[in-house]
């Protein structure tokens, strides 16, 4: 476990987060649970936006909100004076009924249709992200109907492949995102943007993918946008005013993974900060305004996912299952990209770890599992299981499959709780359905 003051064990031998026990928590508001610390996301927060001002001084931060976009999320980093990056038109619906600030929003998407561009175009949005020379003229002449100038960014592939899984890489050559350097098509498109009417052009942003750990992917990424930034500037005779070079930072899941400290989230950025501050001290180039875009290194280890054990099954010698009344519904993760996930029995922290076990969820699929063959005690029914580091990319991809609903998140902190997102009730998932009268 990456015990930390939020996350560790209390006197009774229950897991603890945020001063909260975890036992109790469940009594309160049932399983399956999310819960999630809220000082643990101020925290990193502050270590990102401190470190671009103090080692910049022109940047951003802005928080993906994907990883975990409701409306008390959107408060927390308002506050914490970070933006946002959005990639839907929910995420922006959500992001405004709280009246986040239009100009600290940034908005993605490699097919944005003509309703959110439409959406983001009234509520001003600060930036939009083009990701295709196709999109240009899209984008452009929706900036026309609506007698709207809009600033953007263009979306490069610099062909630098970080080392994660294949679904979670965003700079391979063959990739869905981003316009590709080596081919001189987003040269092209930049040209395409400069001659637009209606778009103006600030500069270009890079996100190589998830989950990365060695410094050296942004750092090669970095040079090589920044090398296109030249280029731009020889052959186009245009200076980037902008660099976004998204985010991707590791977090903790297993012992398989490095456990990050403050200081190495520090060391990514500074990392950035080191390649751009090289090419203006040389005169290369004038110096950007920067952004990041850190979403699972947030709010990742701050959440954990709390389940009951139910029916267990051994198969001699070569398995053992212990279900839980969770699953794919609540964390698709491990059936969509083989995620791995650290398991701890929370009711009793203190219980002799004697098995190896899979924790398999309640849904009709095979390839319903939370976690393979994970350390644990012997469990028996009623146990609670927490799932660690699940704040980030479970409660966003979560499903109604079979029908299940989805789980409550509770916001924990200093021992107090409260929900961040209500229960879904049965009622609500069967609430747009249909008898048809044909």
């Amino acid at each position: 476990m990456n015990e930390r003051d939020s996350l560790k064990v209390n006197a009774k031998g229950h897991l603890e987060i945020g001063k909260a026990d975890v036992v109790s928590l469940c009594e309160k508001y049932g399983t399956p649970l999310y819960v999630i610390d809220e000082n643990h996301i101020r925290k990193m927060c502050k270590i990102y936006k401190e470190t671009v001002d103090k080692y910049y001084g022109n940047g951003t931060v802005l928080y993906a909100s994907k990883a975990l976009s409701c409306k008390g999320i959107y408060n927390i980093v308002n506050s914490e004076k970070i933006g946002i990056d959005t990639v839907s038109l929910g995420e922006l619906a959500t992001a405004k009924s709280v009246d986040f600030p239009a100009e600290k929003i940034y908005f993605h998407g490699n097919n944005k249709t003509k309703e959110e561009i439409e959406f983001a175009l009234e509520y001003e949005i600060n930036t939009i992200v083009l990701d295709s020379l196709d999109e240009i003229e899209y984008v452009n002449e929706i900036c026309k109907s609506k007698n709207k100038n809009q600033k953007v960014l263009l979306r490069v592939n610099p062909g630098v492949e970080a080392h994660t899984h294949s679904y979670i890489q965003t700079t391979r050559t063959d990739s869905k995102f981003g316009v590709l350097v080596a081919n001189g098509d987003a040269l092209n498109a930049v040209e395409k943007i400069l001659n637009s009417t209606n778009l103006i052009f600030y500069g270009l942003h890079c996100h190589i993918g998830s989950q990365i750990f060695e410094k050296e992917a942004f750092v090669l990424a970095a040079e090589k946008i920044i090398e296109f930034v030249k280029d731009i500037k020889v052959k186009l005779n245009f200076m980037v005013k902008e660099l976004n070079f998204g985010g991707g930072f590791g977090i903790w899941y297993t012992d398989n993974d490095k456990k990050m400290k403050e200081d190495d989230y520090r060391e990514y950025v500074l990392a950035l900060i080191e390649v751009i501050n090289k090419y203006v001290e040389n005169g290369e180039i004038d110096k950007p305004y920067l952004a990041i875009e850190p979403g699972r290194s947030i709010v990742g280890e701050a959440g954990i996912t709390l389940y009951e054990v139910g029916n267990q099954k051994n198969i001699e010698g070569i398995k053992q299952y212990v279900a839980v009344n969770g699953g794919m519904f609540d964390n698709p993760r491990n059936a969509l990209y083989q995620a791995e996930y650290t398991a701890v029995l929370a009711s009793d922290m203190n219980r002799e770890i004697k098995n190896t076990v899979t924790i398999a969820g309640k849904c009709c699929e095979s390839g319903d599992i939370i976690a393979r063959d994970v350390k644990l005690p012997d469990v028996k029914r009623g146990d609670i299981i927490a799932i660690l580091s699940t704040g980030a990319y479970n409660y966003s991809m979560a499903s109604n499959y079979n029908r299940n609903t989805v789980p409550p998140m509770v916001i924990v902190k200093n021992g107090k709780s409260d929900y961040l997102i209500k229960p879904q009730t049965i009622e609500q998932i069967m609430e747009n359905d249909n008898l048809p009268k044909i």
